[in-house]
C-alpha cells in the first residue's frame, strides 16, 4: 500500500510540530503502509527533508516527489524549467537519500513532449532510480503523455481503472493496457479480469451520484489556469452550490491571475488551497490582480493567503512576491517566518492531550489513533466526536442508507456485527411544530420506537437576515459560515480589528472592522449561515462613547 505525505505538513493544510510528523509516519506504517510518496507543495527542500526523514525513519519505502508545474518543452514558461527539476531531483536522490523519484503532475500539465524530456534526461541522471509519474487526465492527453513517459524510461505510471478514470482523474487503464499490449511494454494485465473490476467500481460510482461534480467533459484551458485536478472539481462544484454557475468561466481566469499575484507558485496541497482562496475572494469583491496589489493594505483577505505570505507553509520557489508580502504583513503588524516554519514549533505533548481527551469523552472511546487524529485535526476530530455522541456509530449503515433517507414504509436490513442483524422499518414521520421538531417513529425488529428530531429545513427557512447599510455596518463580503466571533456588543474597536471569522468554499476569511468604535449590535452566532451583505456587526464611531488611543 502506498500514500501520500504532504512533507511537514504530513496530511493537513498547515505544518505541524516535528514529533507529530514522526509519529503518524510511525502509525501509518504499522497500519500497513509500505511506500510513503513525499512531495511539498512548493518543493521546498526543508519541509520535504523532514518528511523523507519521518517516512524512513518509520521503516518505509521513500519516493520522493517533485510536484510539476509549467511545461519544460516550452522555454517561455519561466523558471520552471527542465534545470529547476533536474536540482530538485539531484536534492531528493543524492542529498535525502531517497529509494525512488516521483513526478507529481497534479494539474495535468506534462505533455507527451515535455513527458519525453523530463523522464527522459532523469533516466539519464539517475539510471539505477525507479521513476514513477503521476497525472490527470483533465485535458484529454493523459494516455499519451503516460506512453511518452513508459517511452522515456518511466518504470511505473498511475492509471484508474475506467469507471473511475478520465478528466480530472487519471488516464483510462483499459486504455494504456491495450495500447501496450504486444508490444516490448506489455503489461500482462488480463483484459478479461479488469472487467468485473470496473463493473463494480461502476456501481458503487452511481451511488454517490449526488455528490458528482457536473463536470462533463475534459478542459483544455488547463495548460492556461493550471487548476490541480482535484481542486477543479471542489471548485466547480461549490461554484454550483452557491449559485455561480455563470462566473465559473471567471473564476478559471481568475485562478491564473491568482497565482501570478502569488509569485507563480506550484499549486498543489495545500498551496492549491491558497490560490484558489485568493481566486474566489478576487471574483467575490470584483478585483483584478493590479487592484489586488493596490489595496492590500485594506483587502480582507482570505486567512489562507495571509499565512503563505507569512510564511507559514514554507518557501516558495523564487521567493514571495514582493512588495505585496511586505504590504499584507506589515498593515497586520505580523513578523515573517525565517526557514521551516515547523522548525521552532515546540513538540506536541501526547500524554497531556490524551488525559484531556479520555475525560472529555470517556477512556474508553479514546484511543492512540484518536490522540493522534486530534493533534492533526483538532476541529474535525471534536466534530466527528459531536456527530457520533447524536448519530452514534453510523458506519454500519449500508452506503445507499446513509445517503437516501428512508420513506414511510421502507424497511433496511443492518448487519450491527457478524450474527446479529436487524431489521428497521420507518413507519411515520408527524407534521411539524411550530419549534420545527417532528416525531419519527420506527419498528426495530418488530418493536416500536418514538424519536423526537429537529427538521432543519424549517429552522434553516426561518432564518432571514437584513443587509448591511451605511459605513457604520460591516456585512458579509460573500455567502458562508460563521466559524469565529471575536467581538460582543459594548466593546472597543479600532479600524481594521478582527471582528468574525467567515468560512465559504473551503476558505476563512477574517472579517475587519470597518471603522473605530463600540461595537452597537452583533447579529450573527458561530454556525449561522449568511449571504453576501448580510449585516454582521454595527459599530458607534462616537468617541465620546469608546475612546480610540493609539
Amino acid at each position: 500500500f502506498q500514500m501520500l505525505l504532504r512533507g511537514a505538513n504530513a496530511v493537513g493544510y498547515t505544518n505541524y510540530p516535528d514529533n507529530v510528523v514522526h509519529k503518524f509516519c510511525k502509525q501509518a506504517k504499522t497500519s500497513g503502509i509500505d511506500i510513503f510518496r513525499v512531495f511539498d507543495s512548493l518543493n521546498y527542500l526543508d519541509n520535504l527533508k523532514l518528511g523523507v526523514d519521518a517516512a524512513g525513519s518509520a521503516g518505509g519505502f521513500v519516493e520522493g516527489a517533485m510536484s510539476y508545474t509549467g511545461n519544460v518543452a516550452d522555454p517561455t514558461k519561466g523558471k520552471y524549467n527542465l534545470e529547476y527539476y533536474m536540482n530538485l531531483a539531484d536534492e531528493l536522490v543524492n542529498n535525502m537519500g531517497v529509494h525512488s523519484l516521483a513526478i507529481k503532475d497534479m494539474a495535468g500539465l506534462l505533455t507527451p513532449a515535455a513527458s519525453k524530456i523530463l523522464v527522459g534526461a532523469l533516466r539519464e541522471q539517475h539510471p539505477n532510480t525507479p521513476i514513477h509519474v503521476h497525472t490527470h487526465d483533465t485535458a484529454g492527453s493523459g494516455v499519451a503523455s503516460m506512453l511518452a513517459a513508459a517511452e522515456a524510461g518511466a518504470d511505473v505510471v498511475d492509471v484508474a481503472t475506467d469507471a473511475m478514470s478520465g478528466m480530472t482523474s487519471q488516464p483510462s487503464m483499459g486504455a494504456l493496457v491495450s495500447m501496450l499490449s504486444g508490444t516490448e511494454r506489455d503489461t500482462g494485465i488480463d483484459k478479461n479480469l479488469m472487467r468485473p473490476l470496473n463493473t463494480y467500481w461502476e456501481n458503487v460510482r452511481n451511488l454517490y451520484l449526488p455528490f458528482e461534480s457536473g463536470q462533463l467533459s475534459g478542459s483544455s484551458d488547463v495548460y492556461e489556469h493550471e487548476i490541480p485536478g482535484g481542486q477543479y472539481t471542489n471548485l466547480l462544484f461549490q461554484s454550483r452550490q452557491l449559485g455561480l454557475t455563470d462566473k465559473w468561466p471567471e473564476i478559471k481566469r481568475k485562478y491564473a491571475e491568482a497565482n501570478l499575484v502569488l509569485g507563480d507558485i506550484p499549486k498543489v496541497t495545500p498551496s492549491s488551497k491558497v490560490v484558489g482562496d485568493l481566486a474566489q475572494f478576487m471574483v467575490s469583491q470584483n478585483l483584478d490582480q493590479h487592484q489586488v496589489l493596490e489595496q492590500a493594505e485594506t483587502l480582507a483577505f482570505p486567512e489562507s493567503v495571509v499565512q503563505f505570505l507569512r510564511g507559514e507553509i514554507g518557501i516558495p520557489p523564487g521567493g514571495f512576491p514582493e512588495p505585496l508580502r511586505t504590504k499584507v504583513l506589515s498593515a497586520r503588524g505580523l513578523e515573517s517566518i525565517d526557514g521551516r516554519p515547523g522548525a521552532s514549533l515546540p513538540d506536541y505533548d501526547f500524554d497531556e492531550a490524551e488525559k484531556i481527551l479520555k475525560e472529555k469523552y470517556g477512556s474508553k472511546y479514546i484511543d492512540e489513533k484518536d490522540v493522534l487524529s486530534h493533534a492533526l485535526y483538532p476541529n474535525v476530530f471534536s466534530d466527528w466526536k459531536e456527530f457520533e455522541t447524536v448519530y452514534g456509530e453510523v458506519t454500519k449503515l449500508p452506503t445507499d442508507l446513509f445517503l437516501n433517507p428512508m420513506k414511510e414504509g421502507d424497511e433496511a436490513d443492518i448487519e450491527l456485527k457478524p450474527g446479529e442483524r436487524v431489521i428497521v422499518k420507518l413507519v411515520s414521520i408527524q407534521p411539524a411544530r411550530e419549534d420545527g421538531q417532528r416525531t419519527v417513529t420506527f419498528e426495530v425488529n418488530g418493536e416500536r420506537w418514538f424519536m423526537p428530531v429537529t427538521d432543519q429545513t424549517i429552522i434553516q427557512g426561518a432564518d432571514v437576515r437584513r443587509k448591511a447599510s451605511g459605513a457604520n455596518e460591516v456585512g458579509s463580503p460573500m455567502p458562508g459560515v460563521i466559524v469565529g466571533l471575536k467581538v460582543k456588543e459594548g466593546d472597543c474597536v479600532k479600524e481594521g480589528d478582527p471582528l468574525a471569522t467567515l468560512s465559504a468554499m473551503k476558505m476563512e476569511t477574517v472579517i475587519p472592522a470597518t471603522t473605530s468604535g463600540v461595537v452597537k449590535h452583533v447579529a450573527i452566532n458561530v454556525g449561522d449561515k449568511v449571504e453576501g451583505d448580510d449585516l454582521l456587526v454595527e459599530i458607534d464611531p462616537e468617541e465620546d462613547i469608546c475612546p480610540i488611543t493609539e
